[in-house]
């Protein structure tokens, strides 16, 4: 029984008192390490040739290398008492480190129950004995009687001799021999003890002995001798051969308790639970009660059976007492000691609190094993507490229990605690034992210092320990973990050389290394090397391997290893299986997918659900699909994940019909997933980027309250939109989210932040910040905050702004450069420098460092704030801060200058900039051209394309455009088409803006009939005109005359309900007025009103002088006094309106009536009837007609014009100079017309001195452009454009007059030509072109029309140096006074020309007979002649040139031969843009 009980005592009380190693093993999807591939040859061929002739099971190699305590010696587990014994210590393992969990530990008891087993036989112990064993004495030595031989106190010495001549034996002999020779006395009880201790070293040796025992039935085996030899054999793992001895035993000796006892041992070993509760149940049925040890046994067995459930200690523990018997230490030793294997803490602290209730007090190993599950569960805390209150009551710590103190905080990584440790062992006479260089080793390789686990290896192995299996195993695990495999094939090396075999969990670890390394050859190596060493794969080898296999891409291979597998009654798990059936699909293995899935089903039971989660997860997307139906039509629930995955997949590939398919039968088959089924359909219409289809379902659902939506649902609905920008309806989920009580997630929020901002409403999203907040979400990305600040601040709300800022700066004590610069912005945005500046002042005290961007911030707000002027001083600092100043900040520099139009300072800009090395960049070039092309400045744009291009940069269609715009606005019509033929061969496809601009140059090249085509061509290209092209068009047409494609155009607008503004109505009405169709000017207007258009005052203007024009102004009158009529509040525009009609109709004094009507109505005239009567003066015949209007206009309190006409005060100019300063900021350009009917005035009526200075003034208060001629500039042109006749001959003779002074100086130099603008267009049907065409031809200038362009006259500089210089018309440039009023106003208007009225005969006869192609010098000749002379000159000319013609023609027959080669220069004539373009089309 004592026999028994010891037995039973060393699985009862095996534990470890450190955990397993708390990573846990290599996986299917753990990451796999790197080494060397020259290792692994090596250390496989070590392994393989140290292995061949191994026969044994793996725990066999454990065990021949396991490190052992013996804890029932004192001199051992307390070397600091000096203890001595004179009995041999045990040698059964009790200190293990295993290989399963890289190491383990047990604690047993054996002397001490020996002792107690020999007392209760009735031995005594003597101090000598009475033979000397293994000498022969020369007396004989009689025969002991059993009493004698009881009571010798030599049983020891007795027993040790057999068992080292039984263990001394060779292979080849036998047991028998040396029991046969009876050297020794022996009792039966001697006997057990050699069977025990012979079993110790060699379970086969111990059966013999008990065999022969048998066979001489010298000693009748008793149920003590019966229970050693089971308790042998279940140590040495041979259950068969326990079972088949105890099943042969005489039921005498075998129905015992002890008997029972050591059998029960022998399954708890395997932790067979089942077959311990049968040999229960049968030892009642027998009549044979059990024991504690049975209880003790039977709970050991259901522990090593399977995993600890909730409370199982505790039921345990009662049931034991419900048999009658109290629990002892040993029994929750027991139970603590599987909480510790099991890392159960919870469990164990229950066991314990059970044992401190019920009085049971707590040993030595009680402590050793809580202090285990401590440190296990990571609690070194506790772990140190019951190790000072072991040391408080009596027990003096041992080697375990350091040792498991010290694996709590190596597990922690507390290097300090772990030596402090080590010291307190040293101190106590505790040397680092193996079990203590293991826990360092694994502690230093967890946190990655390889370099001081190999110095510790190399430390134990110079301190005397062995490097056990463990030690090694740990090695290569950690150096395999850190990439370092040359050195962990090193380690293998050195284990071999040192004789230890390595065990599973060394190839393990090695394979995992390869693994991680990227090895898969070399894994595969050492797996086959394992095999043939005879160590059977595990679960985790297997695993790993297969894992490896499948990470390769080896599928065959793999699959031939997972049969292997299978067949060893291992089954991969759920990670494994996905992995392998992810390589499976991907290369299409159709077949072993089926056979997979059917092992899940068949092998390991899995339900199809189970199947179908794998499968989604393997991505296997049909066959989950199958499964899911197969799930479904059992009655399982639908798996939301799996259903997601599933359609998912059919979205991304566009199989939307097979996922509506699916979603049917799921529809009809499962009928409480309506909403999961609806929210599923619109998550994957969202991932397929069905997003329109998505928000359709989604409103659908919404309507009839299908569901109220999951976070899933409303997530990927919400980031689509944002994606999409689709703004508007992301805040409108977003309020039905919130409505229905679904949580948004940080992610969502920050997007509804950045949704709201974009949106324009940063108040909102401002809310949605504080609101997250609130619910401790925090925002950690910058850009959050700066949307909603960028969004304030194009809102100009920067004190909300201002306010965000301040909250983020009593929440965290540094603020994000990016919030800063967002700030400095929003400040710029609403131009606040001085705000800006201060926070630039703000981060360059208390950082972080301004960037470029708090730079180019605050240049933008002097910018917004147009204080360009302060950019220089605001760089000056800069860069005297030490800033150098960017690229980027130049850039913004020249285009604000750009925008305002300062050519100047932008060319100064960008010629600094690339003296600093900047070099321009096609952005820039495009700024400077379209800014230059505004300007008008033609050889400054053509000298930057051609920069542009030396730099390698090819023009752009922008750019193209902005030199079409410039051509065209210049009117240089021939360039723009040239440039239209560069974009067509550059293979550009004109834009909208291309179109436009060529359209607008055939309308100001009277051309509208090639812009019309132009426009259908535009729109056969799928673009559409803008409204300005159309209104271009129509008033192209409508200076033409071609009043039915006007009409055509303006039909075909209303037709497209285009919403046309007044501007299109007042261009048709005008068209009308000039062709002199009123009847349509009427319908028009009735039409305006149809359209919703009401007309105004200037509508009704424009239909008056339509009236006026046609000599009609009663119809004029008419339509005033409707409007007097219907009470409107009415200005001087309609009464000017009817005066200029009665003026222009010549019917003076009824004008004048209308002017006294007018003041009657309390109406005071203001500059329009000014103008109006000042005009009508200088268009009329005689001083006298003069005189009275401009009488009527002083009668009305104005009487500037005619004190002109009439005084010569010198006050005038300053009376002149207050009234255009009064006129200026007028509008409908009061100033200017007013300024140019009086310069018509005076030039006519011939004060042209006073012209000169009224002129002057005009200039000095902008009213005409200081540029109108800048000689002194030494720029020689000039334009005239948009002036009266008069203020243009006023300022040609002015010009005149300078560029004579000029000439002197030998300016302008030769060849350069000198242009005059006159423009095309007409002022109050007066042709500026042809009224300065007719003067200077009068004088015999050298200018004549330009041949490419219309409305410029060109002139040689040398001919016309010449011309200012000789001629007679030249002598005399200065603008006079006529000493008195001619009865007769000087000028006439004649066909549009504003002529002097003595050149008017002249003038027509030499235009009418020899056309308008006369030279100037030739007409002023012709017009100088009298009458007579010049009529004959003229008959002379025409004679001339008809004989001229005749002999030409005689010419034309002479032979081809005759004709002399020479080359000639013929113009090329560019096709229009249409036809290229239907060139360029195939």
């Amino acid at each position: 029984m004592a026999m028994t009980m010891a037995s039973t005592a060393t699985g009862v009380l095996a534990f470890s008192s450190v955990p397993k190693n708390s990573d846990p093993p290599p996986s299917s999807s753990s990451k796999v390490c790197r080494s060397s591939i020259v290792a692994i040859s090596c250390v496989s061929h070590c392994v393989c040739s140290a292995a061949s002739g191994n026969t044994s099971t793996v725990t066999e190699q454990a065990n021949s290398q396991k490190f052992s305590y013996s804890r029932a010696s004192p001199s051992v587990r307390w070397p600091n008492l000096k203890l001595n014994e004179n009995y041999p210590p045990s040698q059964r393992p009790t200190h293990v480190v295993e290989d399963v969990g890289l190491f383990e530990n047990t604690h047993d008891s054996v002397g001490k129950e020996e002792i107690r087993e020999i007392r209760e036989a009735g031995l005594e112990f003597g101090d000598k004995p009475l033979e000397i064993l293994g000498k022969t004495s020369k007396n004989r030595v009689k025969k002991m009687t059993k009493l004698a031989l009881k009571r010798a106190k030599d049983w020891r010495e007795r027993v040790q001799f057999l068992t080292d001549r039984i263990l001394g034996l060779k292979s080849e002999e036998f047991v028998a021999d040396v029991l046969d020779d009876r050297k020794v006395q022996m009792t039966p009880t001697d006997f057990c003890f050699v069977v025990k201790w012979v079993g110790q070293s060699s379970w086969q040796r111990s059966l013999e002995v008990y065999e022969w025992l048998n066979l001489r039935h010298w000693y009748s085996p008793n149920a003590r001798m019966l229970a050693t030899i089971l308790s042998v054999l279940g140590k040495a793992n041979q259950e068969a051969l326990a079972v088949e001895i105890f099943a042969r035993a005489e039921p005498a000796a075998g129905n015992t308790v002890q008997v029972y006892n050591a059998m029960m041992g022998v399954y708890a070993r395997t932790g067979r639970f089942g077959k311990v509760q049968e040999l229960l149940d049968l030892m009642r049925s027998r009549g044979c009660e059990p024991d504690l040890v049975s209880f003790n046994t039977l709970i050991n067995a259901r522990l090593k059976s399977g995993t600890l459930v909730p409370n199982l200690g505790i039921e345990l523990l009662n049931e034991v007492r419900r048999s009658g018997i109290q629990p002892d230490i040993i029994t929750y030793n027991t139970l603590i000691s599987a909480c510790s294997r099991e890392t159960n803490l919870e469990e164990a602290v229950k066991v314990y609190d059970d044992m401190v209730a019920h009085r049971c007090q707590p040993d030595l190993w009680t402590y050793n094993a809580m202090i285990s599950v401590y440190g296990r569960c990571g609690i070194s805390r506790e772990a140190g507490r019951l190790f000072k209150e072991l040391e408080s009551k009596g027990f003096l710590p041992d080697a375990v229990t350091y040792n498991s103190l010290l694996y709590a905080f190596a597990r922690e990584g507390n290097v300090e605690k772990v030596k402090d440790i080590c010291e307190d062992m040293a101190k106590m006479g505790f040397g680092k034992d193996e079990m203590t260089y293991n826990t360092i080793i694994h502690m230093y390789g967890k946190r990655g210092q390889h370099d001081l686990v190999l110095q510790l290896y190399n430390d134990m192995k110079m301190s005397g320990r062995s490097p056990d299996a463990v030690t090694y195993t740990v090695l290569i695990d950690s150096l395999g973990k850190a990439n370092m495999m040359k050195e962990a094939a090193e380690v293998m090396n050195e284990m071999l050389n040192a004789g230890v075999k390595p065990t599973l969990r060394t190839f393990s670890a090695l394979i995992c290394g390869y693994a991680k390394a990227g090895k898969g050859a070399e894994a595969e190596k050492t797996f086959n090397c394992m095999l043939r060493a005879g160590i059977k794969p595990d679960q985790l080898a297997y695993s790993v391997m297969l894992d490896i296999l499948l990470r390769f891409s080896d599928s065959g291979k793999a699959m031939k290893l997972y049969q292997e597998m299978v067949l060893n009654g291992f089954k991969p798990d759920h990670a494994l299986y996905e992995v392998m059936l992810r390589v499976l699909k991907k290369e299409n293995r159709e077949e072993d997918i089926h056979k997979v899935v059917k092992d899940m089903e068949e092998l390991c039971g899995m339900n199809a659900q189970v199947i179908c989660s794998i499968l989604v997860k393997g991505e296997c997307f049909d066959h989950a699909a199958n499964m899911l139906r197969m799930a479904i039509s059992q009655g399982c629930e639908l798996d939301r994940e799996n259903l997601l995955s599933i359609l998912g997949s059919y979205g991304s590939s566009g199989r939307l019909s097979e996922a509506r398919e699916l979603l049917d039968f799921l529809r009809e088959h499962s009928s409480g997933s309506h909403r999961l089924i609806n929210e599923s359909l619109i998550i994957m219409l969202c991932k397929a980027d069905q997003l329109d289809d998505a928000i359709r379902e989604y409103s659908e659902a919404r309507d009839f309250g299908l569901f109220c939506g999951s976070f899933s649902m409303y997530e990927s609905l919400l980031q689509r939109c944002e994606e999409n920008e689709l703004f508007a309806e992301a805040s409108q989920i977003f309020s039905d989210m919130r409505f229905y009580g679904v949580e948004p997630s940080n992610d969502l929020y920050q997007g509804m932040v950045r949704t709201y901002s974009q949106m324009g409403f940063p108040e909102t999203a401002h809310y949605l910040i504080e609101q997250a907040e609130e619910k401790g979400l925090l925002f950690d990305d910058a850009s959050i905050y700066t949307s909603v600040i960028e969004a304030y601040g194009r809102l100009k709300l920067w004190q909300k702004a201002e306010s965000l800022v301040g909250s983020l700066r009593q929440k965290s004590k540094m603020v994000d450069r990016k919030v800063w610069n967002a700030l400095i912005h929003a400040y710029a945005a609403s131009g606040c420098y001085e705000r800006a500046r201060a926070i630039f002042n703000t981060i360059m005290r208390d950082g972080p460092s301004p960037t470029v961007d708090s730079i180019n911030g605050l240049m933008q707000a002097l910018i917004v704030d147009g204080r360009l002027d302060e950019l220089y001083v605001v760089i000056q600092e800069l860069q005297d801060m030490g800033f150098k100043i960017s690229k980027s900040s130049i850039m913004l520099m020249l285009d604000a200058f750009a925008r305002a139009g300062n050519i100047f300072e932008v060319k100064k800009i960008y010629n600094g900039m690339k003296a600093a090395g900047y070099f321009p960049t096609m952005h820039l070039y495009r700024i400077m051209i379209g800014l230059l092309a505004k300007g008008k400045r033609v050889r400054d744009v053509e000298a930057m394309v051609s920069e542009m291009e030396a730099a390698g940069f090819k023009p752009d269609l922008s750019i193209w455009n902005s030199m079409l715009k410039l051509y065209t606005g210049i009117g240089d019509f021939k360039k723009t088409a040239q440039v239209y033929q560069l974009i067509q061969e550059a293979g550009l496809k004109p834009d909208e803006d291309t179109y436009n601009t060529l359209i607008l140059m055939y309308c100001r090249d009277r051309r509208p009939e090639e812009g019309l085509s132009l426009m259908h061509e535009m729109r056969r290209v799928g673009l559409e005109p803008k409204l300005d092209t159309y209104k271009s068009l129509i008033s192209a047409f409508g200076k033409l005359l071609l009043l039915e494609q006007a009409e055509e155009l303006f039909e075909g607008l209303l037709s497209k309900e285009c919403k046309l503004d007044r501007s299109f109505y007042h261009l048709m009405m005008k068209m009308y007025r000039n062709s002199g169709i009123h009847s349509k000017a009427e319908k028009l207007l009735g039409a305006m009103k149809e359209a919703g258009v009401e007309p105004t005052i200037a509508t009704m203007h424009l239909l008056m002088v339509s009236y006026g024009g046609s000599g009609q102004p009663e119809e004029a009158e008419k339509v005033l006094d409707n409007l007097k009529g219907e009470g409107l509040s009415l200005s001087t525009l309609p009464y000017s309106s009817v005066i200029d009609a009665y003026l222009k109709n010549g019917d003076y004094n009824i004008a004048i009536q209308k002017l006294m009507e007018m003041k009657k109505d309390g109406m005071e005239p203001d500059h329009r009837i000014w103008t109006c009567f000042v005009r009508a003066a200088g268009l009329s015949q005689c001083t006298s007609e003069a005189i009275v209007l401009l009488k009527a206009l002083q009668d009305t309190g104005f009487s500037l014009p005619i004190r002109l006409l009439t005084e010569k005060s010198d006050s005038l100019v300053s009376e002149v100079d207050n009234c255009l300063e009064k006129l200026g900021p007028l509008e409908d350009n009061a100033a200017f017309n007013f300024v140019n009917a009086l310069e018509d005035l005076l030039w006519a009526f011939e004060l042209r001195a006073t012209a000169s200075w009224v002129f002057q003034l005009a200039v000095k208060w902008s009213i005409y452009r200081h540029d109108v001629f800048r000689v002194a500039e030494k720029d020689w042109g000039a334009d005239f454009r948009k002036m009266s006749a008069g203020a243009a001959l006023v300022g040609l003779t002015l010009w005149l007059d300078h560029m004579q002074d000029a000439s002197l100086q030998g300016y302008p130099l030769s060849p350069k030509s000198v242009v005059l603008i006159t423009g095309t267009a007409e002022y109050n049907m007066v042709s500026l072109n042809i009224t300065i065409k007719a003067f200077l031809w009068e004088m015999g200038s050298p200018f004549l029309p330009c041949k490419t362009r219309t409305g410029l006259l060109v002139a040689k500089a040398h001919s016309l140096r010449m011309w200012l210089k000789d001629s007679s018309f030249c002598l005399d440039l200065e603008l006079k006074d006529s000493p008195s009023l001619p009865e007769s106003n000087s000028m006439q208007l004649m066909d549009g020309c504003f002529i002097r009225r003595g050149l008017v005969p002249a003038f027509k006869d030499i235009t009418e007979r020899l056309g308008d192609d006369v030279r100037p010098k030739k007409f002023a000749r012709l017009a100088l002649l009298p009458d007579e002379k010049r009529d004959k000159v003229i008959r002379a000319d025409i004679e001339g040139g008809e004989e001229k013609l005749e002999k030409m023609k005689k010419k034309v027959g002479v032979k081809r031969r005759k004709l002399v080669r020479r080359k000639l220069i013929r113009g090329v004539v560019l096709p229009s843009p249409v036809e290229l373009y239907q060139k360029k089309k195939p």
